[in-house]
């Protein structure tokens, strides 16, 4: 696109991109979490990039409505709309999940699962009361997808290695808890892959209970629907995504489980002004559909939605240049996981071919499409220099638990003494 000839504005409450599939390794120490994000003002210095949310859309007038992070709502008038939410955590009505639950979706999450779990030894370490050290030392993670199986490999690997520093904290102490609903964990990799996923998180001590689900966790009271009840203080919510719910306020064609609605072009169902993209759409799948399902769907992953950003940027131009509309299609090329260090699985499709992977292979699988697939250049340097220095230097088991509250040390060293506060109180009252 010719310079000039277009102003793009890109609206978002956060100032970066996070890349997802890398969440579990920042989790894990694995990866720095300043290089699982993407600073879009950097990325896009010719863009106009504004740090708050859309709230409401006047397709009328094409005008949005912005909420910045601080100050009065402005309008904001457009030609041309990109929707690309993405999406939010799949929860459910489960007493007590909002107040003990913590999720993986963003790499504040990530941070806080690290400095949480490794804050969890510490106190395992540091005190006699057992009951306290079990629920401690419990970690419980509820769903068995990509998100779930990934974070509770890296989680226990980098809980494993942090306990060779803990005189009184062995990897037998600790207790990791796996639940799905399903029958089965990593659908997306097939069922014989899935299997040796989980005889291999089996192995490695980790519970797995399938075909179940939570019903509570009140005060880290874990109650499973299977009768299983334990006490911990991790409760790592990993059980699907959900479509933003902010598009429900924009005035757009939805489907039946709230993405917007798309032609395989990518635009919006009954608009020629509108795309949309990423785990925020219902995509026709071209290729499943040439191949006789009439129903087929993109499924929500990065593969996806890489390479629809690249035919929805091409289609805009197209649409303000009126030219045709190029149509996506992209036949799937497999799935990868990790489960650790230097372990994996993954599935690799090569025309009717499907290669299957178990282990260290694997796990290089992994971290080469991900390494490849991670936006700019800059970034993917600097996560393979993690990668090279973690070959040669011992894991990081520091905990920072205090980045949750940063001030409360300043605060109480800046506020008043008791006896001058009594003083004061005294002073107002005679007055």
């Amino acid at each position: 696109m010719r310079y000039a000839e277009a102003t793009v504005t890109v609206v978002d409450p956060r100032s970066y991109m996070t890349y997802q599939p890398f969440l579990p390794e920042a989790a894990a120490g694995s990866i720095s979490p300043r290089h699982v994000v993407v600073p879009l003002r950097r990325v896009l210095p010719k863009a106009e990039v504004l740090t708050g949310r859309v709230t409401t859309i006047d397709h009328d007038r094409k005008v949005a409505t912005v909420a910045p992070l601080v100050g009065e709502a402005y309008e904001l008038p457009f030609d041309y709309l990109v929707i690309a939410l993405g999406a939010v955590s799949r929860t459910f009505p489960i007493p007590g999940l909002a107040e003990n639950g913590i999720g993986m979706k963003g790499i504040e999450e990530a941070i806080g699962l690290r400095n949480h779990v490794l804050e969890q030894l510490d106190k395992a370490d540091s005190t006699t009361d057992e009951e306290i050290r079990r629920k401690a030392l419990t970690f419980v993670f509820i769903g068995g997808g990509f998100a779930g199986a990934e974070t509770i490999g890296e989680v226990e690997d980098m809980a494993r290695d942090a306990a060779k520093y803990y005189p009184n904290v062995k990897r037998e102490d600790m207790r990791f808890v796996l639940v799905d609903a399903a029958d089965k964990i990593l659908p997306e990799v097939g069922p014989k892959l899935g299997e040796y996923g989980k005889q291999h998180l089996a192995s490695r001590g980790i519970e797995i209970h399938l075909s179940t689900s939570m019903d509570s966790c009140i005060d880290g009271h874990v109650v499973l629907k299977n009768g299983l009840e334990v006490d911990s203080n991790t409760i790592v919510w990993t059980a699907g995504v959900k479509p933003n719910p902010a598009l429900a306020r924009f005035g757009l064609p939805l489907g039946p489980r709230g993405h917007v609605d798309t032609t395989e072009t990518l635009q919006v169902q009954g608009t020629d002004y509108i795309w949309a993209a990423g785990d925020n759409a219902q995509v026709p799948d071209m290729v499943g559909r040439n191949a006789g399902n009439p129903n087929a769907w993109c499924p929500p992953n990065a593969q996806h939605a890489l390479r629809q950003a690249k035919v929805l940027g091409d289609n805009v131009i197209s649409g303000m240049r009126g030219f045709p509309q190029k149509t996506y299609s992209h036949a799937n090329k497999g799935a990868v996981a990790g489960l650790g260090l230097h372990k994996g699985v993954a599935m690799i499709v090569m025309g009717k071919m499907k290669i299957k992977l178990k282990g260290r292979l694997a796990w290089y699988m992994h971290r080469g499409y991900h390494g490849m697939a991670m936006p700019t250049f800059n970034r993917k340097i600097r996560v393979l220099a993690d990668w090279t220095l973690g070959m040669f230097l011992k894991r990081e088991v520091v905990s920072l638990g205090a980045m949750e509250n940063p001030r409360e040390e300043f605060y109480e060293a800046a506020k008043p003494a008791p006896q001058a506060q009594k003083a004061d109180a005294e002073k107002a009252k005679a007055s």
